[in-house]
């Protein structure tokens, strides 16, 4: 399988942001591999150099998820939030709040929802994340959170490709 296309990043109002991608992939492949622990940790790293450490994730609705990253001068951050819909294969929403460290951008809880759909190439993901302000919204754009999104579902295609390739290697690294 081939990276179906680079991600489209919109910001259709002053609270959202919108980030779309194609993956040359069924939507239930797709899934997996965003819902799985064990693949999350392959492919959402964070900034380059880093590592998820810890990857928590009750993905049901009510359930919870604690995610953390490490830097390579021991540095760290994580997000948690609780979920609040779970339509295995296609949609979840749920809060996010960010555990940065002293000087990170003051975000608060922001809820994102994520929406698998059958499209032409693939499987189309559209990634909304609404911020309790513009403020909010503002400082994660120049976080540049849009190039580690896009960073990270480079990744993901790739787990993608392995699991496609050999289900129980690709599923088990």
């Amino acid at each position: 399988m081939q990276n179906a296309g680079t991600m489209d990043v919109t910001t259709p109002n002053d609270f959202e942001i919108r980030m779309t991608r194609v993956f040359d992939a069924p939507r239930n492949l797709v899934w997996k591999t965003m819902s799985s622990p064990e693949l999350i940790k392959r492919w959402l790293l964070g900034p380059p150099g880093w590592g998820m450490f810890k990857c928590e994730d009750d993905q049901r609705v009510g359930g919870s998820f604690l995610w953390g990253w490490r830097g390579p001068g021991g540095e760290q951050f994580s997000m948690h939030g609780v979920y609040r819909e779970v339509v295995p294969g296609k949609r979840v929403v749920r809060t996010e709040v960010f555990d940065m460290p002293a000087g990170g951008p003051p975000m608060g809880e922001q809820v994102a929802t994520l929406e698998l759909a059958d499209g032409a190439g693939g499987t189309l993901l559209t990634l909304t994340v609404t911020f309790p302000s513009k403020q909010a919204r503002d400082a994660a754009v120049a976080s540049g959170m849009a190039q580690g999104v896009s960073a990270s579902y480079d990744r993901l295609a790739d787990v993608i490709d392995a699991v496609a390739a050999d289900p129980v290697a690709g599923g088990a690294r």
